[in-house]
């Protein structure tokens, strides 16, 4: 059989691509809040979805099992994984501090062209904000939080961060009846910016924090206000 100039069989790059895909794919689904938390993920279901087989896609199930985003029990099969608030709350209280320190990193360590991005994203965001587009100025926060981890230029930091999951715990107790985005959130962003900006590592890191603690405080932690799951 053929193989390519890395010596991978084409079959076996096909599959290898169709496995990324498939986990890319439904990891973005996740992450997105389109599956509910709890929600029962069936092999049979997701296989004709993504249009892979049963092994790739049990392989997938796997992986998102490993890194937190099912849960996979005997008799319960894999479900889109729900959080109790206290892990919630551990959850958000590990990104305060992790994301406040990579503030501070990048208030140290971001290159003039990174700062220039922060200030394009900014930019953006003010403008969305200021036409309602809710759906456009969340891409540009997300956009915005991902530009300072790169700006800090702290591996370890960005790794530990990039574990947390707390999307999706976001996603599960958001309060859906509240304005969007939340009032002070765009004043909030323009802090963190001067702050990185002015190369002040100790604002950004108070500005990160105070943002990050307002998201918090916004959402629906409140045990007897806990969302149902399925």
């Amino acid at each position: 059989m053929d193989s390519d100039s890395n010596g991978v069989e084409p079959g076996a790059k096909a599959a290898g691509n169709r496995y990324s895909q498939a986990y890319e794919e439904l990891r973005a689904r996740l992450l997105s809040g389109s599956v509910t938390p709890g929600t029962r993920l069936t092999e049979a279901e997701l296989t004709r979805t993504f249009n892979v087989s049963r092994s790739t896609m049990r392989a997938v199930l796997v992986r998102l099992a490993q890194e937190g985003y099912v849960t996979s029990e005997v008799n319960r099969g894999v479900r889109a994984r729900s959080f109790s608030v206290e892990e919630a709350a551990d959850i958000l209280e590990a990104r305060e501090t992790l994301e406040s320190a990579l503030a501070g990193k990048a208030a140290e360590r971001a290159t003039p062209e990174e700062i220039e991005g922060l200030r394009r994203t900014l930019k953006d965001m003010e403008e969305e904000h200021a036409h309602g587009d809710q759906d456009a100025y969340s891409r540009g926060n997300r956009r915005f939080h991902q530009q300072i981890k790169e700006a800090a230029h702290q591996q370890t930091l960005a790794r530990a961060y990039d574990t947390l999951l707390y999307p999706l715990v976001m996603r599960q107790y958001r309060n859906l009846s509240g304005t969007h985005p939340r009032p002070g959130s765009v004043e909030e962003h323009q802090a963190i910016f001067l702050a990185i900006v002015t190369s002040n590592p100790d604002a950004a890191v108070a500005a990160m924090r105070h943002h990050v603690g307002s998201a918090r405080r916004a959402l629906l932690l409140d045990k007897d206000r806990q969302p149902p799951t399925p």
